[in-house]
């Protein structure tokens, strides 16, 4: 699980400033997912430094979740296609 965060963490454009992120199109809003990512992230991150591990099933919810938000950014060209 610290190496998908990592991962997502190198490959989602977090520090990205805000007002390059709104498009004002509220549909998929790239700082909303952004920002759901975030929370989702950090988290977990809180859970593992506490010692709670992670089943499969939770490691492929954030996976899937991360694949459909970093799609959401190429949409919006914020990360590479």
């Amino acid at each position: 699980m610290r190496g998908l965060i990592k991962q997502v963490r190198k490959d989602m454009p977090f520090d990205i400033p805000e007002a390059n992120v709104c498009t004002g199109q509220c549909n998929g809003c790239p700082k909303k997912l952004l920002d759901y990512l975030d929370a989702e992230l950090e988290d977990w991150e809180y859970q593992l430094d506490a010692g709670d591990l992670p089943d499969f099933g939770e490691i492929k919810r954030i996976a899937k979740t991360s694949k459909k938000i970093y799609k959401v950014m190429q949409k919006y060209d914020f990360v590479d296609k």
